[in-house]
């Protein structure tokens, strides 16, 4: 778990998906302990850490979700999707069948999330170069068709970690202001408005956040 924080004037939710053994738990650890276990076994149920980041002239509180990829935990989806404003959907480039199986992790998604939660395919294990099954531009002109952000990483030597956490965290935070910019325009006077994705620094670790963007 996150160890106590600085103040923070955000709180993101944001969840990792895709299938069991791509590196979800590896990329967790990598961006909020800076650490990479070996031996690291498979998820068991739901898992986050946090991390707070300055974006622009904010503190933002990541929160990230990891679960397992593997069939029989499926029953957590509602839950584990509700209130998150972003979404990583990690496959292995070694291993073509979990960059296969993104389109059903993507309907999953949209499934149970809200509509507007911002999306990045990560490509891990760039440090296994020599074994690649899926080519970098195939699965760029994926993400582009399908209007998500798109990076390759290594959670092993942490190639582009800190890079995809802090896209997706930057791209959630401008749409969060541009929503606060549509509401002062239209003159909407409300609690929500003012700061749609707040949470009060006191608020338990586990509450559940954030602002449906």
């Amino acid at each position: 778990m996150g160890s106590a924080e600085e103040d923070y004037n955000f709180v993101f939710k944001v969840v990792l998906i895709g299938e069991s053994g791509v590196g979800k738990t590896n990329l967790l650890s990598r961006f909020t302990r800076n650490e990479f276990n070996h031996d690291s076994r498979t998820t068991i149920g739901v898992e986050f850490s946090t991390r707070t980041i300055l974006v622009g002239d904010a503190m933002v509180k990541a929160q990230i979700w990891d679960t397992a990829g593997l069939e029989r935990y499926r029953a957590i989806t509602s839950a584990y999707y509700r209130g998150a404003v972003g979404a990583l959907v990690v496959f292995d480039i070694t291993k073509h069948q979990t960059y296969d199986v993104v389109d059903r992790w993507l309907k999953e998604l949209y499934d149970h999330a809200e509509a507007s939660i911002v999306v990045m395919l990560v490509g891990n294990k760039t440090d296994l170069a020599q074994a690649r099954e899926v080519p970098m531009e195939e699965a760029k002109m994926f993400a582009d068709h399908n209007g998500l952000l798109f990076v390759e990483t290594s959670a092993l030597d942490s190639t582009n970690v800190e890079e995809a956490f802090e896209t997706i965290l930057k791209e959630i935070f401008y749409k969060v202001q541009k929503q606060k910019q549509r509401s002062s325009q239209s003159n909407t006077v409300s609690l929500a408005s003012e700061n749609p994705a707040s949470t009060a620094p006191a608020q338990e670790e586990r509450r559940p956040c954030c602002v449906a963007l």
